[in-house]
């Protein structure tokens, strides 16, 4: 038995796979079953993921931040049949597993919005770059599911070093269109299937700027420039339109995706730097029928909190990345707080195997330079970033991202305050079941392929 398997059933059971219902849609080249059936709602390859089997639990006396903005002292929180139960003091805790939490602090699990993990996962060779389809400037068809290796050691060390319990995975961002987004939890599992969030709308990968016009005019042809992204994306929605309300249309992948963001059941998350070329973004969508529900990096962003403001559109950046590419010189530390500030939706992001075990540590940075400047975030807020805010342009707000009862299960002890350099996650909890235990090597995931970073698995 690989150490995976073992890791797996150590864990309480092993994935359980549901019998499927009937998801495909119509045959190619034959007419929708009616004018109204939409092709991009059939998903051939459903959730399977059950929740490993957890306990009720109680964790007494700690400092929590349920997500919302809001802290709390001496507080117990309630996780029973994979929910949260309750959250507050003086609760009734007869029946459940005690956790001494005093002293210690409670987040909701944190949401990546922005990885990779899976399809670029570790070790990082030639053989495992299946993130970017770089064959063509708009590849709507591509599913990044399809590429996701389960055995990623990157998934675990994201539990156990940054708390991470659900995670989305993009592709890459070379096309103009770079394919379906898919949205995990963040547990071991032999497929793809077993780790998909249930009831998780899909996203869809956008880029502009520098990335496809160096990809594709470097090959000699178009896209080559900032105009001719724009022209070649507005041709491609022009043409899903016509797809749309051809009540005859045959099935071809890529205008089913784009059907389904225009029906607004796909979300887009638009790699973009520049504020000026966001503002162009947020009125090419409003053209072509569809909206942005997060730019991704978006370094510009603070010159335009209040076009972001009322326009609904998240920004998922880093904490001060900046200057390794001319789209991003002007990138500045403050831009979060601005952001803030303005009433604008922050969230923090990682775009990379290490930062999503310290995204807790990013948004301290950005409250921080907040701060230096005079803009002072309350905590809260900024644990917001890294959990409500996620879910929220992942459109899985209504099911994680805060301890709000009835929401999943999904939470993080930490073993001092979650925005301090010296803490790391203690325990996690998805779906109310114990995934990571720093104190017990039984609750500590592994893959055969994980490299012996320290902390992790089996080490020593």
């Amino acid at each position: 038995m690989s150490r995976m398997m073992r890791a797996i059933a150590g864990l309480g059971s092993a994935v359980a796979l549901a019998a499927c219902a009937t998801t495909g849609g119509a045959d190619a080249g034959t007419k929708p079953a009616s004018a109204s059936a939409n092709d991009f709602e059939k998903d051939p390859y459903p959730s399977t993921y059950r929740a490993y089997p957890g306990a009720p639990t109680a964790l007494v006396g700690a400092t929590v931040f349920d997500g919302t903005g809001r802290q709390f002292d001496n507080t117990t929180v309630l996780l029973r049949d994979g929910k949260v139960e309750a959250v507050g003091s003086g609760l009734d805790t007869s029946g459940y597993t005690l956790i001494d939490a005093r002293g210690k602090f409670i987040t909701p699990g944190v949401i990546d919005i922005h990885s990779h993990l899976g399809d670029y996962p570790s070790p990082s060779v030639d053989a495992h770059s299946d993130g970017n389809e770089a064959t063509a400037p708009t590849t709507p068809e591509v599913w990044a599911e399809h590429s996701v290796w389960p055995q990623d050691p990157g998934f675990s060390r994201a539990l156990a070093n940054g708390g991470v319990t659900a995670l989305q995975i993009l592709p890459g961002s070379a096309n103009l269109m770079g394919g379906r987004a898919v949205t995990l939890k963040n547990v071991p599992s032999r497929t793809a299937q077993g780790m998909k969030f249930p009831g998780a709308p899909y996203g869809f990968k956008m880029a502009c700027g520098e990335n496809p016009k160096r990809v594709y005019g470097g090959k000699g042809r178009a896209p080559s420039t900032r105009m001719g992204n724009f022209a070649v994306n507005r041709q491609t929605w022009l043409d899903a339109k016509v797809y749309a309300a051809d009540e005859d249309r045959k099935r071809n992948l890529g205008k089913e995706t784009l059907a389904g963001v225009m029906a607004g059941e796909i979300l887009v998350h638009n790699h973009c730097y520049r504020a000026d070329e966001m503002a162009l973004v947020m009125d090419m969508a409003k053209e072509m029928g569809y909206r942005v529900t997060a730019f991704h990096h978006a370094v510009e962003s603070y010159k335009i909190g209040d076009l972001l403001r009322e326009n609904d559109v998240c920004s998922a950046i880093w904490a001060d990345w900046y200057g390794f590419k001319m789209e991003s010189y002007d990138g500045i530390p403050e831009n979060a707080a601005l952001l803030q500030q303005a009433g604008a939706c922050v969230v923090i992001h990682s775009d990379s195997d290490q930062g999503i075990q310290r995204l807790n540590q990013e948004a301290a940075k950005a409250q921080a330079a907040g701060k230096r400047m005079g803009i002072d975030i309350p905590d809260g807020e900024v644990v917001r970033w890294f959990t409500l805010n996620a879910a929220k342009a992942m459109g899985i707000d209504a099911m994680t991202g805060s301890l709000e009862p009835g929401k999943m299960g999904d939470v993080v002890l930490w073993n001092g305050d979650p925005l301090s350099v010296y803490s790391r996650p203690e325990k996690v909890w998805v779906d109310g079941a114990l995934m990571f235990d720093a104190l017990d090597p039984k609750h500590r995931p592994v893959s055969d392929f994980e490299l012996g970073q320290q902390g992790e698995g089996d080490v020593k």
